[in-house]
Formats: structure tokens, sequence, C-alpha cells
């Protein structure tokens, strides 16, 4: 699915569910794309137990950028997505997410596109070497549930626990949560299931 959004293209893979209980859309972080080890395994693990999984290549990434510019402007963009994508699957409850900036992206819009939950992993909660600028904010304000997963070697921190409904830290694992991303796929499924029986 290709979505035209005020920043340019988005590109939407979906891999959808045999008997659907929710919507699970996810992107990526600054530099990277959707086939992140650890994105992969969260679609492998959602579909399991019934998510149609999206994922988005923002329009950013698309036109060769590294960063995604101005925070107001790829919300207004991934709010273009996500209603084209609501739209394609409207009887499913959203819950969104993403990697890195791409979890950042989810917790700054969960209100305003209606999603029930987010998904942040290798949320990056402060720029290495600067402690004095963080991020929980963003995780603290998204007005629904979210789940963090981080790994303990992480140099952009980890999330404490009251920064989201839950907290899941993977020993020996850095900001990109490729070591293991099984495990990355089981902590969002575990949270996930009770949540859309």
């Amino acid at each position: 699915m290709r979505v035209m959004t005020g920043r340019g293209p988005a590109i939407v893979e979906v891999d959808e569910a045999d008997e659907a209980r929710f919507l699970l859309v996810l992107t990526h972080g600054s530099a990277g794309g959707v086939d992140a080890p650890d994105l992969l395994a969260v679609r492998a693990a959602a579909r399991a137990i019934g998510g149609t999984v999206a994922r988005v290549t923002q329009p950013f990434r698309l036109a060769g950028a590294r960063a995604p510019g101005s925070p107001a402007r790829q919300d207004e963009a991934w709010a273009e997505v996500l209603h084209e994508v609501r739209a394609a699957y409207p009887r499913l409850p959203l819950v969104q997410g993403g990697r890195s900036n791409g979890a950042r992206v989810a917790c700054r819009t969960a209100r305003a596109v209606g999603a029930h939950a987010v998904v942040a992993l290798a949320f990056p909660l402060v720029p290495p070497g600067k402690p004095d600028r963080s991020r929980a904010d963003e995780l603290r304000e998204a007005g629904v549930d979210v789940l963090a997963v981080s790994g303990d070697r992480d140099p952009f921190g980890v999330p404490a626990e009251a920064d989201a409904t839950r907290v899941v830290v993977i020993p020996g694992e850095n900001h990109d949560l490729k070591k293991d991303p099984a495990r990355v796929g089981e902590a969002v499924a575990a949270w996930l299931a009770p949540r859309f029986r």
C-alpha cells in the first residue's frame, strides 16, 4: 500500500492474520528500515496471536533522509498514514509502535489516531551522553497503555518502571535489540495477548 502524505509518500507492508483480533502498525527508527530484526520478530509474534501487522516506511526514509526533521511534521504525516491504514481495517482495534524514533512518534500520536496501546521498542530515552535531556514525558503522556522494551546496554537509556505501563529490560541487548529478537517478540506477544482474546 502506498499512502501520499503532506510530507511525501509512505509505504505500508501488511501481513494479515487469518482470524485478526487487532491491527498492529509498526515503524522504523531514524536511520533504519521496517526489516529490522526486532520489528520482524514482533511481526511474527503478533501474527501468531491474531494480529494483522502493518509495517510503515515513513516519508522521510523514502526521501533518503536519515532523520525525520520536525516532530510536528513527522506526526502529521504519521496521522495521515494511520488514517488510510485504519480505513482498510475499520473493525480492528489499533495498537501502534515502532523502534527508537518510531517509538517516539507512536507515543506522541497515540491519542490523536485512536490507538488502544503503544509498543515502544528501544525507546531513545536520552541522547547518548546527555542524561539531562530525558524524553520520558513522551512515554508518560501517550494517553494509552505503553509497553517499553529495551536492552540493558542501550546507550540511549532504559525507561524507568514509572515511565510506561510495563517496562521489559532484556539483558545483554543494545539499542538495536538484534542479539535475540525472538525475546522481543515474545515480550510483546505476552503483553498484547490478554488484551485481545
